[in-house]
C-alpha cells in the first residue's frame, strides 16, 4: 500500500467502548499521600458565589465532554482558511485548530464563559501574595527548555506563610488555582509564567483554570506528581540490564496517584533539558519541560488526561544550545511513514495461541521439521492491512506445508525502499499495514493455525535521520563517538555502540520485547558479519582496531552471546538465526563454549549457510554439459554441514538487483528452466539443514522481486496458458513439505554426522549425486538427483543391505508437477551386487533434471 499519512483516531485518556484498559504495574516509587486543603476561610480566599466546587479529577461532569490541551497556538489570531499547524522540522501536521482555542482531550474541560474575572468571585489576584522571583539562571533555562528539575520550579511548594504556585503556560490570559472551596487567580510574571503565594497551611488537591482568549480550559498540574518511574527501574537502565526496558521508557499511558494520564520518559544523558511535545501542545513544547532523575539520564513527566492515539515527540536541548524534535526511541506505535511521530499505545489484544505457547516451550527446533515460507508483508499482496493478511496468509502457508513463516523486517522505517533493513522504530510494528495490535491480530492467527513466526531483527545499524537516533541528544549516543566505527560505509547507516551499557540494554530489551509482546517465534539477525568485524567494507587506515590490535568487534561479540543468552532464558522455544556471511568460529556454539579462535560461540540456534547456498547456484547456472567441471560446489557443503546449524536458505536477496529469480537463473528453454528448479528443491529439501524458500519462487515466477513487485499471482489464473507449469511447481512445494515433515529421517538428525551418509557424491560426467539421510531409529531415506537433460535408465546405485525394497516415495519429474513423467511406479528391488561400496544396489530409472525420494517399502 502506497505509505501516507494516518490521523489518530482513538480518543485520548479512555478506553475505547466495550475494551478493557491494558493493566498497568503499579509504579515502582511510592506516591506522596494526597493532603487535605485547607478551607477558604482559613487562607483568607473567598469562595466562588454561586458555583459548585471543582469536581474529583476523575469524575466527568454531567452533560460535558471530556478533553484536554497543554498549550494554544503561539500567535492568537484567526486562523486562515484551511490552515494547519505544523511542526518546525518539517514532520506531522497536527489537526486544524482555530487559534487560541485549545481543544481535546480528557481532564482539561472548557469553563463556560470563556475566561475568569471579578465576576466569577475570584478576589482577582486580592489575597495572592507575589512570589519570589526566580533567578536569572533559572528563569532562562527554564523558559529555554534547558533547566533539568522544572518541577522544583512549577507546581505548588510549601514556603514560609503559604503555598507557592507557579505554572508555565505560554499564550494564556490567566491562570487561576481551584481546589475544594477555593479559587485564586495566580499573577502573571511574563514569558507565560504565573504564580502567587496563597496563605494555605497545605497543598491542596488542586487543578489549574487556564483562561486563553476565547476559552478556559481546567486540567490538572502536570508539575504536582511525583516521578512516575521507580529507583528500580533506574538502577536497572543505568546498569544497562533492564530486560523489560519498554515497560520503563516511552510513553505509558497508565493511572498515577489517582489520575489517568500517560508517562513519557526518555533517555538522553547528554541534554541540557527536554520539553515533550505533541498534538496535545500544537506541536509547542514550551508549557511541558521534562525533569532530569538523578544521574541515570532519564527525563520524566507525567501528563494527566494524555492517553492512547496522542502524537507526540521530544524536544532536545543540545549542548551546543540548539534543539532538535526527536520520535521517541522506544514508540511502542508510530504515525504511518512518512509522517514521523511517535503515538501513545495501550494494547487490547487477548491472545488466543495458548495451546501454541505451550507447544512451544517444550520444542527444540533443531530435532523438528523446520521450512520456512519468507514473506515481505508489504507486497506479499498489496494493499491489504494485517487484519487483512490474517485471512488470507496462514491458510496460504497451511496449505503448501510450510512450519513457520519469515517475515523481513516489520518494526517502522522511513523508506520502503530499504524493505524494513533500516529501522528507526525498534519497538513499533510499521504502522502502513494497521496499529501494533493488528500486528497481534496476525501472528495468533498465524499461531492458531500451526505455524510459526520468525521476524527479522536488524541490531546492526540505523539510518541518519534527524528526528530518529543519530546523534539523539546532540552528541553520538547510540552510535560511537569514533567515526570510523560510527558510519557503515555500504548502507550510509550508523552502528550502534555496542560497548555502551545502556545501547547494548535497549537492543537485548527489544529482541526480548518482540518474543514476549508479540509471541515471536524466532529472531533471524541480519547482516551478523558486519558487526563482527572492525574492518567489514572497510580498506586500511579506515578502521580502527580492538583493544588488542585485531579486526574482532569485542563490543558486538559480547552483545550477540547477551542477547542470545537473554532470549534463551526469557523465551523457551524461540531460536535465533544469524544471517553470517563468513567462517567466524561458534555462531550457533554455546556462549560459555570457548572454541579454537578463543571466543566463546555466539549462541545462536540456527546460522544461514550462505556458502552452500552460492555454491549450489553457481553450479545450476552453468550448462549441463559444463556441469562435471563444478561438481564439487555441489558436495563442498557436506564437508562443514556439521560445524554448525545451517539453515539453506534462497532468500529474497537471491532474486533483486539483476541477479534473476530462481527459475530464470537456470539454463535451457523453459521446460529445462522449470525442471532444473523442481529438481533443486527435491535435493534442497533433502540436503542437511533447515529450508527457507522465498515468496513467489515456490510457483516459479520468472520475475525478479521488488518491495514495488510483489508475487506474479496472475502466473496461477486458471486462465492463464502456462498456469499448469506453475501451478505444478507451486504442487510439488507442497508435496515436498509434507513428505518432509512426515519423515523423521530428514529432519531429526540435521546437527548429526551419523544422519547422512553419501552413496555417490563424484560422478561428475553423470551430473548424478546419491546420498541417505537417517532417522533417530536408524530408518534411511535415498535422495537421487540427476542434473542431466537425459533419462538415466537402469542407474545402478549401493544401497544398505537391511532394505530389500524400495519404493519411490517423490520425484520431481511427475506429470503432475509439470514433468514428462519418467517415474518408478514399481517397488525397486535389491540387488545382492555390490556398489559404491556397498553390500545391495538397485536399479531405478533417474528423470531427466529430476530428484527422486525412495524410501523402505
Amino acid at each position: 500500500m502506497s505509505p501516507g499519512r494516518r490521523e489518530a483516531t482513538t480518543p485520548t485518556g479512555q478506553p475505547r467502548p466495550g475494551r478493557r484498559p491494558e493493566p498497568e504495574d503499579t509504579p515502582g516509587q511510592a506516591s506522596a499521600a494526597r493532603q487535605d486543603p485547607a478551607s477558604a476561610e482559613s487562607a483568607g480566599i473567598k469562595s466562588a458565589p454561586g458555583r459548585d466546587s471543582p469536581e474529583p479529577a476523575d469524575r466527568p461532569r454531567p452533560g460535558r465532554e471530556e478533553r484536554v490541551s497543554y498549550g494554544s497556538p503561539p500567535v492568537p489570531r484567526a486562523p486562515r482558511a484551511g490552515e494547519e499547524r505544523r511542526e518546525e522540522d518539517g514532520g506531522e501536521a497536527g489537526p486544524s485548530r482555530v487559534a487560541g482555542r485549545p481543544v481535546a482531550g480528557d481532564s482539561g474541560r472548557p469553563v463556560a464563559g470563556g475566561g475568569v474575572g471579578p465576576d466569577d468571585g475570584v478576589e482577582d489576584e486580592r489575597g495572592v501574595r507575589a512570589a519570589p522571583a526566580l533567578g536569572d539562571a533559572d528563569r532562562r533555562r527554564l523558559l529555554a527548555g534547558a533547566h533539568h528539575d522544572p518541577h522544583a520550579l512549577l507546581g505548588a511548594h510549601p514556603v514560609r506563610g503559604g503555598v507557592l504556585f507557579r505554572a508555565l503556560r505560554p499564550y494564556a490570559r490567566s491562570v487561576t488555582v481551584a481546589a475544594a472551596g477555593l479559587r485564586a487567580r495566580l499573577r502573571a510574571e511574563g514569558d507565560g509564567l504565573f504564580s502567587g503565594v496563597l496563605p494555605l497551611r497545605e497543598i491542596p488537591d488542586y487543578r489549574l483554570l487556564v483562561a486563553y482568549e476565547d476559552a478556559e480550559l481546567e486540567l490538572h498540574d502536570p508539575y504536582r506528581f511525583l516521578p512516575a518511574l521507580g529507583e528500580l527501574d533506574l538502577h536497572l537502565i543505568g546498569e544497562g540490564r533492564h530486560e523489560e526496558l519498554w515497560r520503563a521508557l516511552g510513553a505509558r499511558p497508565m493511572t498515577h496517584q489517582g489520575v489517568s494520564g500517560t508517562r513519557f520518559t526518555v533517555w538522553a544523558p547528554n541534554a541540557l533539558g527536554v520539553r515533550l511535545t505533541g498534538d496535545f501542545t500544537y506541536w509547542d513544547g514550551t508549557a511541558l519541560p521534562m525533569r532530569s532523575l538523578g544521574g541515570s539520564g532519564v527525563w520524566e513527566l507525567f501528563l494527566p488526561g494524555v492517553g492512547e492515539g496522542a502524537l507526540y515527540k521530544f524536544e532536545i536541548a543540545r549542548p551546543d544550545g540548539g534543539h532538535s524534535l526527536r520520535a521517541d526511541p522506544m514508540a511502542r506505535r508510530t504515525e504511518c511513514p512518512p509522517a514521523t511521530a511517535s503515538v501513545v499505545h495501550a494494547s487490547h489484544h487477548d491472545w488466543g495461541d495458548d495451546a501454541w505457547m505451550a507447544q512451544r516451550r517444550g520444542g527444540r527446533v533443531h530435532e523438528l521439521p523446520f521450512s520456512v515460507y519468507e514473506v515481505h508483508l508489504p507486497s506479499w499482496r498489496p494493499g491489504l492491512t494485517y487484519r487483512q493478511l490474517a485471512e488470507q496468509l496462514p491458510a496460504y502457508v497451511k496449505d503448501l506445508g510450510f512450519t513457520h513463516v519469515e517475515l523481513m523486517p516489520v518494526a517502522e522505517h522511513p523508506f520502503g525502499g530499504s524493505w524494513g533493513y533500516q529501522v528507526t522504530g525498534f519497538y513499533a510494528p510499521t504502522a502502513r499495514l494497521g496499529t501494533p495490535d493488528d500486528f497481534k491480530y496476525l501472528v495468533d492467527a498465524l499461531h492458531r493455525a500451526g505455524i510459526g513466526v520468525i521476524v527479522d531483527w536488524v541490531p546492526a545499524h540505523f539510518p541518519k535521520d534527524a528526528w530518529a537516533l543519530a546523534e539523539f541528544d546532540g552528541r553520538p549516543l547510540y552510535e560511537p563517538a569514533d567515526p570510523l566505527r560510527a558510519a557503515h560505509p555500504d548502507w550510509g547507516t550508523l552502528e550502534f555502540d555496542y560497548g555502551r551499557a545502556e545501547v547494548r540494554n535497549f537492543l537485548v530489551a527489544n529482541a526480548v520485547y518482540w518474543c514476549e509482546e508479540f509471541h515471536i517465534d524466532g529472531l533471524r539477525v541480519d547482516a551478523v558479519a558486519s558487526m563482527l568485524y572492525l574492518d567489514y567494507s572497510r580498506e586500511p587506515g579506515q578502521w580502527t582496531p580492538n583493544a588488542h590490535g585485531g579486526r574482532e568487534n569485542l563490543d558486538a561479540v559480547a552483545f550477540l552471546q547477551e542477547m542470545n543468552a537473554t532470549v534463551y532464558r526469557r523465551c523457551p522455544g524461540v531460536v535465533t538465526i544469524a544471517e553470517e556471511s563468513t567462517a567466524w568460529d561458534g555462531v550457533t556454539r554455546a556462549t560459555h563454549h570457548v572454541g579454537p579462535s578463543g571466543f566463546g560461540g555466539l549462541g545462536f540456534g540456527l546460522k544461514w549457510n550462505m556458502g552452500w547456498m552460492h555454491d549450489s547456484l553457481a553450479y545450476l547456472a552453468h550448462e549441463p554439459v559444463h556441469r562435471a567441471y563444478h561438481h564439487h560446489e555441489m558436495t563442498f557443503s557436506m564437508v562443514y554441514a556439521y560445524s554448525e546449524n545451517y539453515v539453506l536458505p534462497i532468500s529474497h536477496d537471491e532474486v533483486v538487483h539483476g541477479k534473476r529469480a530462481l527459475v530464470s537463473k537456470m539454463p535451457g528453454d523453459w521446460w529445462q528452466q522449470r525442471a532444473t528448479h523442481r529438481a533443486y528443491l527435491g535435493f534442497m529439501w533433502a540436503h542437511p539443514g533447515k529450508q527457507l524458500l522465498f515468496m513467489g519462487q515456490e510457483f516459479a515466477q520468472g520475475a525478479e522481486w521488488s518491495e514495488a513487485h510483489g508475487p506474479d499471482w496472475w502466473l496461477l489464473d486458471p486462465s492463464y496458458s502456462a498456469e499448469p507449469d506453475h501451478r505444478g511447481v507451486r504442487d510439488l512445494v507442497r508435496d515436498l513439505n509434507r513428505t518432509y515433515t512426515a519423515t523423521p529421517a530428514l529432519w531429526q538428525r540435521d546437527t548429526d554426522p551419523e544422519g547422512f551418509s553419501w552413496i555417490e557424491g563424484d560422478a561428475r560426467e553423470d551430473n548424478v549425486f546419491a546420498f541417505l539421510r537417517f532417522d533417530a531409529e536408524g530408518s534411511p531415506l535415498l535422495a537421487i538427483s540427476n542434473f542431466a537433460p537425459v533419462v538415466r535408465h537402469e542407474y545402478r546405485v549401493g544401497t544398505p543391505e537391511a532394505v530389500p525394497v524400495w519404493r519411490e516415495v517423490l520425484n520431481t519429474d511427475d506429470r503432475a508437477y509439470g514433468g514428462s513423467g519418467v517415474v518408478n511406479a514399481e517397488p525397486l528391488k535389491a540387488e545382492p551386487t555390490g556398489w559404491h561400496g556397498r553390500p545391495a544396489s538397485i536399479l531405478p530409472v533417474l528423470p531427466p533434471l529430476g530428484t527422486i525420494w525412495l524410501r523402505p517399502a
